[in-house]
């Protein structure tokens, strides 16, 4: 596990050494057992423009100055407040809300999740309130998630043709009340203008599973070639794990009999496709949620032509690792395991 802390001036020292033997910003966060993104940070805090011989200069790395402007900016903090010295805590929570892309009350709750000790607690309320006051050396207002957004007017395309499934007012209320495991939400993620690739999205009402294909367009066969290779995985279980799936109008999910017909037993349904009323997303809550946050690795204007896989599993990862205040700190993931062993 790695130990959270801020760096010493040894540190420093060992930063400048590694650096001077052309070791990678990575290759140091891991000796160092930090993210990698807090030696980014430090090594622009210690740069200085050195004069070389022949008078062409370069940036360089000084542990001197990055010390002098850490102890000055530990000084205008001021003293009295509760996180006092405290620096384990506030290296932590640095690192989950602005690498990690943690909100301030996920932060707490995964302290609260792993069990980790640390010689102060702090409250959510006291949180918020030392990161607008600039208490932590980098953490900011921007670096909470939605912060200062204004939700724009959702305008959703219209379907190619009808939906040929039956309309969400069909729906059991063992979907509507997320009272029965297995019942899914899906959409798609799009990217830049221009761009071709998306995300196709699936989430899992009563634990908030997270599923993300990274697809080559959005089209209707994509969609089902997506959940051909879902059946494959899952194989016999996919019917009971995959009991309905409710989407909006999109174009891309017109394509009813393929997303319900079973591309392992010939004339089987493999699933029950619900569609909402047209313009309104709000009836697919939980998955209008997750896509919100999938926003906070992939801001608005990211195109997905420039993702790699790799990327966007690792987006999914983190989305289902994220402790859910809903779940009292669990994780999705958590919760998919224990409700997957009662299929089984």
């Amino acid at each position: 596990m790695r130990i959270y802390k801020q760096l010493t001036f040894t540190d420093r020292l060992r930063i400048e050494k590694m650096l001077k033997e052309k070791k990678s910003k990575r290759e140091i966060a891991d000796v160092l057992r930090v993210h990698f993104t807090t030696i980014y940070r430090e090594i622009k805090r210690g740069q200085y423009e050195h004069l070389n011989s022949d008078y062409t200069t370069e940036l360089r790395y000084s542990p001197d100055i990055a010390q002098k402007r850490y102890e000055e900016s530990l000084r205008a903090k001021g003293p009295g407040l509760k996180i006092g010295k405290d620096h384990e805590l506030a290296t932590f929570l640095e690192e989950m809300i602005a690498d990690k892309h943690y909100s301030p009350d996920a932060a707490l709750g995964e302290i609260k999740r792993r069990g980790l000790k640390f010689s102060t607690t702090i409250c959510r309320v006291t949180l918020y309130s030392y990161i607008d006051k600039g208490v932590f050396l980098r953490l900011t207002n921007k670096d909470l998630p939605r912060q200062g957004e204004k939700k724009e007017k959702h305008r959703e395309v219209r379907a190619a043709r009808p939906p040929r499934g039956e309309s969400i007012e069909k729906r059991p209320n063992e979907v509507n009340d997320r009272s029965v495991f297995g019942h899914w939400e899906g959409d798609s993620v799009v990217g830049r203008k221009g761009s071709k690739k998306t995300l196709f999205c699936l989430t899992e009402r009563v634990t908030r599973k997270e599923l993300v294909f990274h697809l080559p367009d959005k089209t209707a066969a994509s969609v089902v070639r997506a959940l051909d290779t879902l059946e494959h995985k899952f194989g016999d279980l996919f019917p009971r794990l995959f009991k309905s799936i409710t989407f909006d109008n999109g174009c891309e999910f017109s394509d009813c009999a393929g997303i319900e017909r079973s591309s392992l037993r010939e004339g089987e349904q493999r699933t029950k496709a619900y569609y909402c009323h047209p313009y309104s997303s709000y009836e697919r809550g939980s998955n209008e949620n997750q896509n919100g946050m999938l926003r906070r690795p992939f801001p608005k204007g990211t195109s997905f032509d420039e993702v790699t896989s790799e990327q966007v599993a690792a987006a999914e990862d983190w989305l289902n690792n994220y402790p859910r205040a809903i779940f009292d700190y669990k994780s999705s993931n958590d919760l998919f395991q224990e409700c997957l062993c009662t299929l089984s």
